[in-house]
């Protein structure tokens, strides 16, 4: 079985900077995969050259097989892009946007698909408004409908949730996984790392186009070599040995470095000895953000 994507030793340069370079990736057929890195890292020029918006300067990408420069319509049919920027039509309804999307794919009698869309993204009641009329929020579901129209096997979401509001992002999420549970691959670009944690099997760090972390979620969060602890002590003054340790203090809290779990021990011990008294403790599990930001400074 061919995988979803393929990126075989993939660059792009524009000018003196390499915005993908020498990128090697492969995706499987119904992963929920995303693809995280700070800004300038070459997610969205790498989403644009398997889109086709963008040709290689060298290297190969590939999806469900098919070559995105040889075969181009092939693959493009396989693929659904939402785009990070909110592009649209002004002059059509949203149902006028999708007929019209349907059209580009060849793609007759999609009224029913068109239908059950809008009813999964809330768009039923804006069926026939004007593009220019919808709230950004509206505007960036057309945009996922779009994407969906022809039903791709793959779809690319750059920032899908940027600048919508909870009770949205949380109807797109279930919306998503829904399409993902019924074989989809998904490939998602965020800055909220909680998503990418809650949703994503695998996930893969872009800094400076490379790829410099590439596995699993559970096995990126075991990897992270950063750990604290938040006590929260009566008297609440630290002691003067512990000070060096302390990273933040919040909502009453002491946090505090640990360079292994069994300094835990020392540190109680000085704790013991100042006469404090711990009224609370928690050893909070690193997060996909502690992840990242370790690996952004560290590779």
């Amino acid at each position: 079985m061919n995988p979803a994507i393929a990126i075989r030793q993939a660059s792009k340069q524009f000018g003196s900077l390499k915005a993908v370079d020498c990128v090697d990736l492969e995706i499987a057929q119904g992963e929920f995969f995303a693809l995280l890195g700070p800004n300038g890292a070459g997610k969205t020029t790498l989403i644009n050259l398997l889109s086709g918006l963008s040709r290689p300067d060298s290297g190969r990408l590939a999806i469900m097989g098919f070559d995105v420069s040889t075969e181009y319509r092939k693959a493009r049919r396989s693929v659904g892009v939402v785009p990070q920027e909110l592009v649209f039509d002004p002059f059509f309804t949203v149902r006028e946007v999708l007929e019209v999307q349907s059209g580009y794919f060849g793609i007759s009698g999609n009224a029913a698909w068109i239908d059950e869309i809008l009813a999964r993204l809330d768009l039923s009641s804006k069926a026939d408004a004007n593009m220019r009329a919808l709230s950004g929020g509206m505007k960036r579901r057309v945009l996922v409908a779009q994407a969906l129209v022809h039903k791709p096997p793959v779809i690319i979401l750059d920032e899908p949730t940027a600048g919508v509001d909870v009770e949205l992002r949380q109807a797109l999420w279930e919306f998503v996984k829904s399409l993902n549970a019924s074989g989809h691959t998904i490939v998602l670009t965020t800055h909220y790392l909680e998503e990418a944690e809650a949703l994503c099997n695998r996930i893969a760090m872009l800094k400076a186009g490379k790829i410099v972390a590439l596995d699993t979620t559970d096995n990126l969060l075991k990897s992270c070599k950063l750990r604290h602890v938040k006590l929260q002590i009566s008297p609440d003054r630290l002691p003067d040995a512990l000070l060096p340790s302390l990273i933040d203090r919040e909502s009453g809290y002491h946090l505090l470095k640990l360079d292994e779990f069994s300094d835990l021990e020392s540190m109680l011990e000085i704790l013991r000895e100042s006469g404090a008294r711990i009224t609370d403790m928690v050893l909070p599990h690193p997060d996909l953000e502690a992840v990242f930001v370790e690996i952004m400074r560290t590779r």
